[in-house]
């Protein structure tokens, strides 16, 4: 299969993502409560630093070398446990969907609280390697910026189904990470499609949206401005975040044999490169 048809099935299943959500609305609420949870986990950070400083900024100093990896470990950690979380909430309710039922935030955020063991356990296992990739960019200057960022490339690809691999397989993090390889391996091939097309639409979400926001703010005062450029562009991030959640969970769906409504089958089977 050309890699212009891979980028129209991509395509064609994004905008289907789109209308799913268009009939879901709700759902966006998970990833603008995943965004809202990671800033108040970064303000927490912030908060604790100042307190030990005696909310002086000149008396920061820099924690010694266990401190500070304990400290880069823990913020991993609790970062890959509430997005795990609310993006499984997101799987499940998305997965309802495709069953014909009705789902509502409570039926995902009870499903995440059955499976938080196991989103427990992926935090652990992904916020050691969160940690280690900081430590080692960190350590290496130039050439730790360079091996993080491959790997973080080769993480990124292999971990994408991990989500709904943690929500229905009984697997530990390990097994997650190598069953989400696996799939990716066999039905995945080369490229992803889906990445070019919901850049592309992020993109023009930026500029028919945003940009035209940031001047008529800007009209009013620079600082209204900057407000609304940066509240439309939380709002394209949750929309984007939302619709790739549900993009994966139809593809996972379909590869596992499950039916899958609301989308046109023969995109979904196209979308893979075969081997």
């Amino acid at each position: 299969m050309s890699i212009f048809k891979r980028l129209s099935n991509g395509w064609q299943i994004t905008m289907n993502s789109f209308k799913v959500l268009k009939e879901n609305r709700q759902l966006i609420i998970f990833p603008i409560l995943s965004g809202l949870s990671m800033l108040m986990l970064l303000s927490s950070f912030v908060v604790l630093i100042l307190a030990g400083a005696g909310w002086n900024v000149d008396n920061i100093s820099s924690p010694n070398t266990l401190e500070n990896y304990a400290w880069i470990f823990l913020y991993y950690f609790i970062n890959y446990f509430i997005v795990v979380y609310f993006n499984t909430a997101l799987i499940h309710c998305t997965t309802l969907y495709f069953k014909g039922e009705k789902a509502t935030i409570r039926d995902g955020l009870d499903f995440s609280n059955s499976r938080i063991g196991a989103i427990f356990s992926w935090a652990l296992f992904a916020g050691t390697v969160g940690a280690v990739l900081r430590i080692i960019q960190e350590n290496l200057g130039s050439v730790g910026k360079i091996i993080t960022g491959l790997i973080g490339v080769v993480w990124s690809i292999a971990t994408f189904f991990v989500v709904p691999v943690i929500a229905y397989e009984k697997l530990g993090p390990i097994g997650a990470f190598k069953r989400s390889t696996q799939i990716m391996k066999e039905k995945w091939g080369e490229s992803l499609a889906s990445t070019f097309s919901f850049g592309l639409v992020q993109l023009v979400g930026i500029i028919i949206v945003d940009v035209p926001s940031f001047i008529i703010g800007a009209l009013i005062h620079p600082f209204a401005g900057i407000a609304l450029f940066v509240l439309g562009l939380l709002l394209l991030f949750a929309i984007i975040s939302a619709t790739q959640s549900i993009f994966v969970s139809a593809v996972y769906h379909n590869i596992n044999g499950d039916p899958v409504e609301n989308y046109n089958q023969q995109y979904v089977d196209n979308l893979f490169k075969h081997k």
